[in-house]
């Protein structure tokens, strides 16, 4: 028990710090090492959603006191974000976690690629995005995130920045909105528990240590963000993120192929 909780502890910190300085990593670090320990797909990324509620919640305030937030973005990001995070619950619930669990490791595996993508597509230069391509991007950042336990990051983030957004406002705003999808989709993960739509509820009982760990090592890191950002470069961590998730998404596939 104390074992589980410190080592998640560890990993809630570690993912939640790349997580706050690059908007991306911490629902897809933390949902790869629950699946790595045998928790079924559903039961990791209600878990995962959960912990983000507390650390989100942290790096939002971080981020609108320190001026990072694009107002007109995010009330045009959030309510696509959020009705993309219901919808991808729905999904997940619906769907046996033993059918689904290999389609969300490689679904995992190529996020991990994506996310080394980036990094080394990088660009020094920026300008402001354009808005025309936002409700799309946020239903399908929401939906990916809620359905494969991580996502949003990834998804919107490097895709705003890859658009031209300036990346302080980008990461910014879309680490607040981060706070108000992960609320929806945990109400809709309750919801779908009480009504009896989840096929496959089992297993957040057996890892609530595993989940209060993520929530105390990410809120611990979610003010420590700024301050790391200027230490390691940005392309430095995204490699690491990026590296840690092929691994895991790697394991996770042995583990299938093994039983």
């Amino acid at each position: 028990m104390g074992t589980e909780f410190f080592i998640f502890a560890a990993v809630g910190f570690l993912a939640q710090i790349v997580d706050g300085a690059l908007g991306m990593a911490y629902g897809v670090v933390s949902s790869t090492m629950l699946l790595a320990f045998g928790v079924p797909p559903a039961a990791a990324s209600a878990s995962v959603h959960a912990a983000e509620m507390f650390t989100t919640a942290a790096s939002a305030t971080s981020h609108v006191s320190h001026r990072n937030v694009n107002w007109r973005l995010f009330w045009r990001l959030a309510p696509a974000g959020i009705v993309g995070g219901v919808l991808g619950t729905y999904v997940l619930t619906a769907i046996d976690g033993a059918v689904l669990r290999p389609f969300v490791t490689i679904y995992l595996g190529l996020l991990g690629v994506y996310i080394l993508y980036r990094a080394f597509r990088m660009r020094g230069a920026y300008r402001e995005p354009k808005t025309g391509l936002v409700l799309p991007l946020g239903v399908a950042g929401g939906f990916v995130d809620a359905a494969g336990g991580g996502g949003w990051g990834p998804i919107v983030t490097s895709s705003l920045i890859g658009s031209g957004g300036a990346p302080r406002y980008i990461v910014g705003t879309v680490n607040t909105v981060e706070f108000f999808v992960t609320t929806a989709v945990s109400v809709a993960f309750i919801t779908a528990l009480l009504t009896g739509h989840w096929a496959d509820a089992e297993g957040i009982d057996n890892h609530i240590w595993s989940v209060a760990g993520l929530v105390v090592g990410g809120v611990l890191a979610a003010p420590l963000a700024g301050f790391v950002v200027r230490i390691i470069p940005p392309k430095r961590l995204m490699v690491l993120v990026g590296g840690l998730v092929i691994s895991l998404a790697v394991f996770q596939t042995w583990q299938l192929l093994a039983q």
